[in-house]
């Protein structure tokens, strides 16, 4: 025999070998025993900022439980919502859709409740994947998202509840809804909270399970808090945003309890990964953290979201609906045990409307082919794979409570356009290159005809992109583009 046939043979030996290895390797993955299979914490706070934890370089903020997420993990410094309110913000989320496609484009209100606005009953959300697949799964906290029998939490994949169904409670005695009516309970909302997940992964520690987390904190009313998370925060003075205006002493007690509040939060994340690591968990559970949306106190001159209200002189005057990046920008931290190197920042332009798709796509969970989402999965860039970047982020938002609103952004590294339907004389253009800050906006209504030939077409070519996108989800608006 041929020395080169003799390598042609143990080369076609050596590959089937490697097939067959790895064949059987993939078969053992996918049938993989139920212990051996990751859990998944998902924690959503409300209301937080980018700037309440010190990963993201806050010096006021306490929060080395977040941090140490951060630095066994991922932390993405451009994550963004699609809608920067409550309701179609969680909806995003669990669903992998846009608001307007699932028909709630505004927090439910009670009046919403009153006529049944709620996740329709075909919806697919990600714990009901992971439910169909073999996991143990409960909602603990804010549900937000309906409260008629085919809105509940346990009709989209929770096999148990613990919380509240409507768009708030009180940091202190909370009233939550159980089967039987709702319940005055005794205690601090975000330890009571707490305390139920911890059941959860005790009873499930056996199993895989997913657990979601779903903090009222730091929403207002930010007080009052344990004497152990004011007393953390009572010495600081905050530094205040750098807006016209603003009434010191408010902002700054504001910061202050908001903060206090962020350390609420942390201090109960630090209960859960004490009980991951008692369980043995810790390293067998993937930990993700992010807000609902961003939030102002002060910035822009506004206190709240994204149906934000002005404040100055140390009075609240109209609300002032946004679509600035502090309303949209939120914190995001995934840590993925084994996978990824500690300590890594994501620069990539992620939202929410991602999760869906990056949640099965890092427990290995195939997504339903009857369930068309909008999402990407980032799972790879968590592996440290190479992915193609967002190019341009869409965000809307349709208020409706207490004011009125229909607005579309497009925002790419260098322009944002946000066009206000319906009203005239309202749309935006941010040179974010020149002006992150979003304090200047380029389209002056007593101005219109002054943007610069570069200007011109920056506005043109995010107009476009905005109208494909619109298109391509079905937006209501989409005739008036």
């Amino acid at each position: 025999m041929k020395i080169s046939e003799y390598i042609t043979r143990a080369w076609v030996l050596f590959t089937a070998w490697l097939t067959l290895l790895f064949g059987v390797a993939d078969s053992a993955f996918a049938d993989a025993p139920e212990q051996d299979r990751l859990n998944i914490v998902s924690i959503v706070t409300d209301d937080q900022a980018l700037w309440t934890l010190s990963c993201y370089g806050s010096t006021e903020s306490q929060t080395p439980n977040l941090d140490r997420i951060a630095a066994e993990g991922a932390r993405f410094s451009n994550a963004f919502v699609a809608t920067p309110v409550c309701s179609p913000s969680r909806a995003t989320f669990f669903t992998g859709r846009y608001g307007t496609q699932l028909g709630i484009t505004d927090y439910i209100d009670k009046a919403d409740e009153e006529v049944g606005i709620g996740l329709p009953p075909d919806t697919v959300t990600w714990p009901a994947v992971l439910q169909r697949n073999g996991y143990a799964t409960a909602l603990v906290g804010k549900w937000h998202l309906g409260r008629i029998p085919a809105s509940l939490p346990e009709r989209f994949g929770f096999d148990r509840f613990f919380g509240f169904l409507g768009s708030g409670a009180l940091p202190i005695t909370p009233v939550f809804d159980f089967p039987d009516g709702p319940r005055k309970l005794v205690g601090c909302t975000a330890d009571l909270i707490t305390d139920e997940a911890l059941a959860f992964i005790k009873d499930k520690r056996e199993q895989p399970f997913a657990l979601c987390m779903q903090f009222r904190e730091p929403h207002e009313p930010y007080g009052p808090m344990p004497e152990v998370d004011t007393q953390a925060l009572a010495a600081l003075d905050p530094a205040l945003p750098d807006a016209p205006g603003l009434d010191a002493a408010q902002i700054k007690r504001w910061r202050r309890e908001y903060y206090t509040a962020v350390h609420a939060i942390d201090r109960n994340v630090g209960r859960i990964i004490a009980a991951l690591e008692q369980h043995g968990l810790w390293n067998k559970t993937v930990i993700v953290f992010t807000s609902d949306h961003g939030y102002n106190i002060g910035e822009h001159t506004v206190h709240g979201k994204g149906n934000a209200t002005w404040v100055a002189a140390g009075l609240k005057g109209p609300r002032r609906p946004n679509l600035w990046d502090s309303s949209l920008r939120v914190p995001l931290l995934v840590r993925w045990p084994g996978v990824g190197k500690p300590g890594t920042v994501i620069e990539d332009v992620v939202s929410n409307v991602d999760m869906f798709a990056s949640v099965l796509g890092m427990l290995g969970i195939e997504a339903p082919g009857d369930w068309k989402q909008e999402g990407v999965d980032f799972s790879p860039r968590l592996r440290g794979q190479a992915q193609p970047s967002r190019d341009t982020l869409f965000a809307q938002y349709d208020l409706h409570n207490l004011g009125f609103a229909r607005m579309r952004a497009a925002r790419n590294a260098h322009w944002k356009l946000v066009r206000h339907f319906e009203s005239h004389l309202l749309d935006e253009l941010y040179d974010l290159s020149a002006d992150p800050g979003e304090n200047h906006n380029l389209i002056q209504w007593n101005m219109p005809d002054k943007l610069t030939p570069e200007q011109k077409a920056a506005r043109a070519e995010m107009d476009r992109k905005l109208r494909v996108w619109m298109e391509s989800i079905s937006d209501p608006l989409v005739k008036q583009t």
